[in-house]
C-alpha cells in the first residue's frame, strides 16, 4: 500500500508541469525593434517570460539561428479580453522600440513604454 501511494504522489508532481500554462509565443518582428538597450534584427523570436505583475522577466531569442543570444528585459503583465497576437513600437529617432507585445490573453507592457502605449 505504501509503495502504491509512493508510486502515485511521484507521478502526481511529474505531471504538474505538464499542465501548468506554458509563457511562450512566437513573435516575427518584419522591422528591426529595440527592447531594452538592445536591437533586434527582423526575423521570428521565441519569447518566454516568468513572473506575475509588474516583474516580469521575459527573454527573446531568435528563432532558427545556431547559438542565438537571448535578450531579457523587465516588463508587466497585462490580462488582454481578446485572443490576438502582435505587438506595438515607438518610433524614436531611428528606431522602432518595443512597447507591448500582445501574446494571446496576455499583453506585456515593457519598461520603456510611453504613458499612452503607442
Amino acid at each position: 500500500m505504501k509503495r502504491l501511494l509512493f508510486s502515485a504522489a511521484i507521478l502526481a508532481l511529474v505531471s504538474i508541469p505538464a499542465f501548468a500554462a506554458k509563457n511562450e509565443k512566437t513573435v516575427s518582428f518584419p522591422d528591426s525593434v529595440t527592447v531594452g538597450s538592445t536591437q533586434l534584427p527582423a526575423g521570428d523570436y521565441k519569447v518566454t517570460w516568468t513572473g506575475a505583475g509588474s516583474n516580469v522577466q521575459v527573454t527573446l531569442v531568435e528563432k532558427d539561428k545556431f547559438k542565438a543570444t537571448p535578450t531579457t528585459v523587465t516588463a508587466k503583465v497585462v490580462a488582454s479580453t481578446t485572443d490576438h497576437t502582435g505587438f506595438t513600437v515607438d518610433r524614436q529617432g531611428d528606431a522602432n522600440v518595443l512597447q507591448t507585445l500582445q501574446l494571446g490573453k496576455t499583453t506585456l507592457v515593457f519598461a520603456n513604454a510611453s504613458s499612452n502605449g503607442q
